[in-house]
């Protein structure tokens, strides 16, 4: 069996075993898939011991995307523009790292969600990890706006000046703001902060929201609950992340394995386990 995992901290709710060993028994791949939490100061360490162990390649959550992209040989394209890596694979001594997270995000809404995104006007909480691996597909998907908005503005600048080719190349209006400042409203509001996992409010008022638009919370179950109650509230269409993470898991595995596993039937099959 080939060994894989996921590092994070922390990472005792993460359903990514489950979605891998679904992939592995659908595709009869010889994947075995765990999870590890990762001392907030031992990353790198970390790492070295599950190379050292055989591991084959590691998925990256929070909070360690953006150092797992200092530490590895060499980046995909997506994954250099994001400065963030959620997969990892390992080949001799070689790191090579990706982001598949923003692909995840993009078929889950378009896909599972039925929201085309071209055209609209979009609403990006956060410039962490989770939000740079997102940002490039989003303005792939050729949006007519999108604000970044940040606590610290300066790293939602950050990210929209790394973005601002492709946003320029795609004819998408690309701007940071302030989480008080913000100009909507919008037909999507992703929230790509820890304020769920850690049951802090909404950080956004609910003047944003265009009436009947999606919000959508990249985490899911009980971390999401609170943005899906105040989206409901207010005429919002609430969604969790678990759509995009069994994208962006799939996406991983057909990295890792060259077969891109059944992403639509997984995810009904987990909605189904976690609604019992």
């Amino acid at each position: 069996m080939d060994r894989y995992c996921v590092m994070g901290n922390p990472v005792d709710h993460s359903k990514s075993p489950w979605i891998h060993a679904r992939f592995a028994a659908l595709t009869g791949e010889p994947v075995e898939y765990g999870k590890r939490l990762i001392p907030l100061d031992g990353f790198a360490a970390g790492l070295r011991e599950f190379i050292a162990e055989g591991g084959k390649g590691c998925n990256i959550t929070v909070p360690f995307k953006f150092q797992a992209a200092s530490l590895v040989s060499r980046r995909s394209a997506r994954a250099a523009l994001a400065d963030a890596c959620n997969i990892l694979s390992f080949h001799g001594d070689t790191i090579v790292g990706d982001n598949t997270d923003g692909m995840g995000l993009v078929a889950d809404v378009e896909r599972n969600a039925g929201l085309r995104l071209a055209g609209l006007d979009v609403l990006l909480i956060g410039a962490g990890g989770a939000a740079a691996g997102v940002l490039g597909p989003l303005v792939e998907a050729r949006p007519r706006r999108i604000v970044v908005a940040n606590r610290t503005v300066a790293r939602a600048q950050a990210l929209v000046t790394s973005h601002a080719t492709l946003a320029q190349a795609t004819d998408v209006e690309l701007e940071a703001s302030a989480l008080d400042a913000i100009r909507g409203p919008f037909d999507l509001v992703l929230n790509g902060t820890a304020s769920s996992l850690s049951g802090a409010g909404v950080p956004v008022p609910p003047s944003v929201l265009k009436a009947g638009a999606l919000a959508y919370d990249m985490m899911y179950g009980p971390a999401a609950a609170g943005f899906l109650q105040w989206a409901a509230e207010h005429g919002a269409v609430g969604r969790d992340g678990l759509g995009m993470l069994v994208e962006q898991a799939a996406e991983a595995f057909a990295i890792w394995r060259g077969v891109r596993p059944p992403s639509g039937q997984v995810l009904a099959e987990l909605r189904q386990e976690l609604a019992q």
